[in-house]
């Protein structure tokens, strides 16, 4: 048996974007392409690169397929079916060159991660699969695994799979079939898994230049799995690491021992030549303890590393500890400049004066700091979103990223929309002004327009 793990081509129409020469400095205006990420992103969407169907050009954002290349790896242990991971997105391929693979390859499995904004162009993509591979058992996975049931029911799909897939990919290829509930790894089994597959020809395509300071070829990488807390739009904690798309229930975090974790650094660091290491944790420093250990391993290897954190999850010498092993900088979540959104609506409860000290600690430290920032929240008002430009402009980020905020399967905020009301999120309000767009960028563009009518 022969089984294929892909994140397959998404590509959107091509369009006008002005940019800056790499080289030159030179403001340049060009017909490029809008393409997507989809699996290694938490808020998947399209947005105008350099590359083009089957032209890769490197320093276009793309994530580290996790959960796929986690679940390669596991199947690939724990059965005796042939296991293959193709990444169409790293490797910029034209849809043709995608169906021509699955073709000559004709696999008896395909393991095709999908999410919700995607999701239209991946039911199209499906049925070309199910032509020319008419044999091929087709699952889903990724977080639009949730709608599982509506899915079976719509498309000619042997398995859809919940949640985080090691397991489920092992249970489909000993002969199950149809919705395949959550059943994720304890902590014991995750620390006893096999490193993530890695595909040789894309191994160093992966890419994100935020926080500033990144020394490529980066490996992205998981030191633990899941968030305790419970923003309202945030995917992976509610439909991946875990099952709670209300908001109600606890979160387990999963964390990767010092033992694992050393053999892992090790790994990419000597084995696969990786400069530099790229953190992507829901939230990375979850506790001092975690992240001290987690500085201890990396201060062995003298390797620049950088990390997703958190404001105020750990004692401010800590982020002088971090320092001092090696990172260079911090991707931090404020979501908003307004305290009230903040409290009431993303359910985040981040004290953002706490944070500006925080901000001023770590940029004293010598570390660069990623902000970010989402708008169009359901209940928030532009003054509300002014408030949040304000603070960007007063705690003078080395970069930061504004985005709309993406309805997605699974999350507080998608079911906010279809039942009117959440208890934990009392002032998250479905109005007038809230659009219930998929796509982060897409809406960000709405919210600029409706700003400046406003």
């Amino acid at each position: 048996m022969k089984a294929l793990f892909c994140n397959a081509p998404w590509w959107g129409e091509q369009n006008w974007q002005e940019f800056k020469d790499w080289n030159t400095g030179e403001l340049k205006r060009e017909y490029r392409y809008y393409q997507g990420v989809r699996a290694g992103s938490r808020w998947p969407y399209l947005y105008l690169g350099q590359s083009s169907p089957d032209n890769f050009v490197y320093k276009d954002y793309i994530p580290f397929p996790y959960f796929m290349a986690y679940a390669a790896s596991y199947a690939k242990r724990h059965t005796s079916c042939k296991i293959i991971l193709r990444d169409s997105i790293a490797r910029k391929e034209s849809y043709e060159s995608y169906l021509s693979y699955l073709k000559k390859e004709l696999f008896d499995y395909i393991f095709f991660e999908s999410s919700t904004p995607s999701f239209e162009h991946d039911k199209t993509l499906i049925k070309k699969i199910r032509k020319i591979s008419p044999k091929s058992k087709i699952i889903i996975t990724g977080p639009v695994s949730v709608r599982g049931e509506e899915i079976i029911k719509e498309l000619d799909i042997y398995a859809v799979i919940k949640g985080e897939y090691e397991k489920g990919s092992v249970k489909v290829l000993k002969g199950e079939s149809g919705v395949i509930e959550y059943d994720l790894l304890s902590e014991e089994e995750m620390n006893n898994a096999p490193f993530p597959l890695f595909e040789k020809d894309v191994l160093y395509n992966y890419y994100n230049n935020r926080p500033l300071g990144q020394i490529f070829p980066h490996a992205h990488v998981w030191a633990s799995r899941g968030c305790p807390f419970k923003c309202i739009f945030c995917v992976w904690p509610a439909t991946m690491s875990g099952d709670d798309p209300d908001g109600t229930k606890i979160r387990k975090v999963r964390y990767y021992n010092k033992e694992y974790m050393e053999k892992y650094v090790d790994y990419l660091v000597n084995d696969l030549k990786f400069k530099s290491l790229w953190f992507d944790d829901d939230t990375f420093n979850l506790g001092d303890r975690h992240t001290k250990e987690m500085c201890e391993v990396l201060a062995k290897y003298d390797i620049a590393w950088s990390a997703m954190c958190r404001a105020d999850t750990i004692k401010m010498e800590t982020w002088d500890i971090m320092k001092k092993s090696g990172c260079f900088g911090v991707s931090l979540g404020f979501e908003s400049g307004s305290q009230f959104v903040v409290d009431k609506i993303v359910n985040k409860h981040l004290d953002l004066k706490y944070a500006k000290k925080v901000i001023k600690h770590i940029k004293n430290l010598g570390m660069s700091i990623h902000g970010s920032f989402t708008f169009g929240l359901p209940g928030e008002s532009y003054e509300q979103m002014r408030m949040t430009m304000r603070f960007i402009e007063e705690a003078e980020f080395d970069s930061y990223q504004t985005s709309g905020c993406a309805e997605m399967d699974g999350t507080p905020l998608s079911t906010l929309s279809q039942k009117g009301e959440l208890k934990n999120f009392e002032e998250a309000k479905i109005d007038e002004n809230y659009n219930r767009e998929t796509d982060g960028n897409r809406k960000w563009q709405r919210v600029v327009e409706q700003l400046q009518e406003s």
